[in-house]
């Protein structure tokens, strides 16, 4: 083992001990919460952030001149600059914040469907897409008469690259692509793929929400256009996110929505609008959880993107081995480049069920379709049971998820 997994794992004790839902129990026995792609737990750090600035710094921001309105935006602004340091953002004002990937997503969908598109065009989706990245691109698409066409997905759980690059004409306008995919794990290679999007002059968006709590993300590196995750899988609250763009996408997008702060001068005649960031942040900001979102983030830099890839990647080898070993288990999705997130189907036992009897063992995974519709059609299954790990969770914890799994399976006879 190497030294950045030894410190990772001597970590473990502290590390766990900084999240106060990791203490509880369920149903009489230890919480094993592996439903981390959902939303992760949050660390005690964030959650004093929220309750201070209610007590100790609540005024609205941008918008004052008194103390407390100052502290306030100091605040919340010093996370914009964390956001940039994080992704590697080239200018601040390149950071949006937003209420979540969702957001992010359908701000810029809204903006190429009233700007950029028009009837005839593409846009270019994969079909491991979440819900989140499909469904605004349907919306663009038919308001603008526009249509989507998709990458294939390959039996591994990896995508068809090959298809990939025949899919461009002179109609594609952009690619929409997931960087992991939620349900299977899958790490795709999206900067080859932004870079043959680019040799055609289209543009891409990243959803980055099962990317940025798992591994660095340089968006330089990457030279993607747009990209936009949740500060809620980030350890952070929910109701918050970011979206990243690039200064020419973003002062070519209209807004997406109208009100206070995104404005420069409103008559009953005409509206001029504020300059970069603020053209996109209508109205009051959810102030407390950016500020409490900053914490998140320091936190991840604290203990590395290094260890937490280490460890992560540990966990996902031994769980992976542990559930092959069960009789009747299939994995859905085993491409060589994954992040820690495993999809399964037990021979004759319905997801739910699974999951709700390991609910009774104090297990937290998700079951269903995982707002991938597309992908399961695609395997011709209709759900899986998911497990989805971070850098809290222990291999002990796994051995009690297969231990529980077994105990499940063995009650179906």
């Amino acid at each position: 083992m190497n030294k950045v997994q030894d410190h990772t794992l001597l970590d473990l004790e502290k590390i766990r001990s900084d999240f106060p839902t990791l203490q509880m129990k369920v149903h009489g026995k230890p919480l094993v919460y592996f439903d981390n792609g959902a939303t992760a737990q949050k660390p005690r750090s964030v959650i004093e952030a929220v309750e201070r600035y209610y007590e100790e710094e609540n005024s609205n921001v941008h918008r004052g001149v008194h103390f407390l309105s100052a502290r306030a935006t100091d605040l919340y602004e010093k996370v914009r600059k964390q956001v940039q340091r994080l992704l590697n953002i080239p200018k601040e004002h390149e950071v949006i914040f937003t209420k979540g990937t969702t957001d992010g997503i359908n701000l810029v969908a809204n903006g190429f469907s009233r700007a950029i598109l028009k009837e005839g065009d593409e846009v270019i989706i994969s079909g491991m897409e979440h819900h989140s990245n499909i469904v605004p691109w349907h919306m663009a698409t038919e308001y603008a008469g526009a249509t989507t066409r998709a990458i294939p997905v390959l039996d591994d759980g990896s995508l068809d690259l090959e298809v990939y690059k025949t899919l461009f004409s002179e109609k594609t306008k952009l690619v929409a692509l997931v960087h992991v995919s939620n349900s299977l794990g899958t790490i795709n290679p999206v900067k080859e793929m932004i870079a043959i999007a680019h040799a055609h002059g289209v543009p891409v968006l990243l959803d980055g929400a099962q990317a940025v709590p798992h591994m660095q993300v340089d968006v330089q590196d990457l030279d993607v256009d747009f990209y936009t995750f949740s500060s809620h899988k980030v350890f952070g609250p929910t109701g918050v996110g970011v979206l990243y763009g690039k200064e020419s996408w973003l002062n070519r997008l209209p807004p997406y929505q109208g009100g206070g702060d995104m404005i420069d001068k409103v008559t009953l005649e005409k509206t001029t609008y504020n300059e970069l960031p603020h053209k996109f942040e209508a109205g009051t900001p959810n102030i407390a959880g950016v500020i409490a979102f900053g914490k998140a983030l320091e936190y991840i830099e604290a203990i590395g993107y290094d260890a937490i890839q280490a460890h992560e990647h540990a966990l996902l080898e031994y769980a992976t081995a542990k559930l092959r070993e069960i009789p009747g288990l299939r994995i859905i999705g085993e491409a060589e480049d994954k992040a820690s997130v495993i999809s399964f189907l037990v021979d004759g036992i319905h997801p739910s069920d699974l999951g709700t009897l390991l609910d009774m063992e104090g297990v937290a995974v998700r079951t269903g379709h995982h707002c991938t519709q597309p992908l399961m059609d695609r395997f011709g299954i209709p759900s899986t049971v998911r497990a989805s790990l971070a850098l809290y969770n222990t291999k002990e914890e796994i051995d009690i998820f297969v231990q529980a799994l077994e105990k499940t399976i063995k009650m179906f006879g």
